[in-house]
């Protein structure tokens, strides 16, 4: 299957171990010498209607990354 980068906005990150939804793709880190992925970012949720800033975001290496759904990314972390 492929994927290109701007569809993985669109695919919602959830952990394999217990379910829980992180949320979507909102950056990725690329490792610009090698060309590779290292890992996918997460934005934090916001705090009350974005009036309290964010949560911290999340970043989840790529090694973590266990399957490409059609509108899912498992991961394990």
């Amino acid at each position: 299957m492929d994927t290109r980068i701007a569809e993985l906005r669109y695919k919602e990150v959830i952990s394999v171990e217990d379910g829980t939804r992180y949320g979507y793709v909102g950056d990725m880190e690329i490792d610009l010498e090698s060309g590779q992925v290292r890992a996918l970012v997460v934005p934090g949720r916001r705090r009350f209607f974005g009036l309290f800033g964010r949560e911290e975001d999340k970043v989840i290496p790529w090694g973590a990354v266990k399957r490409f759904g059609e509108d899912i990314i498992l991961v394990e972390k």
